[in-house]
């Protein structure tokens, strides 16, 4: 089973052409832009059905695909981190 930051990483992988490490911050190196935000806002609300509230949205949250699997692991309750921690 692959963990959150897995499917994060591929997705960004697929989207940016690029592969990126678990703590790699994509729009940092300038990789992605804001609009891309958008897009994987959209990806982790779909893939991990939850909702991105508006106080959710700092990019903090989303700058580094361990920042998101402990976001996607915050928003359901640590129901789908996926692989042992």
């Amino acid at each position: 089973m692959e963990t959150v930051a897995d499917e994060v990483r591929e997705f960004l992988t697929s989207v940016i052409g690029k592969e990126v490490g678990p703590d790699d911050d994509y729009f940092a190196s300038g990789l992605v832009d804001s609009l891309f935000a958008l897009e994987l806002v959209t990806f982790i609300e779909y893939r991990f059905k939850l909702v991105v509230d508006v106080e959710d949205l700092s990019l903090d949250n989303f700058r580094t695909a361990s920042r998101i699997a402990e976001f996607v692991r915050h928003k359901t309750g640590g129901i789908r981190s996926g692989g042992g921690s």
